[in-house]
């Protein structure tokens, strides 16, 4: 999905998807939780 365009950049972006689903998981789990 995008990770060959730009190369490095490509990869970059997609890690930085990766970790902001990452901390929203935790966000939304922690408000569902209610912790």
């Amino acid at each position: 999905m995008g990770a060959v365009a730009g190369g490095g950049y490509g990869y970059g972006a997609g890690f930085a998807l990766i970790v902001v689903l990452f901390i929203l998981l935790i966000i939304i789990g922690a408000s569902y939780v209610g912790y």
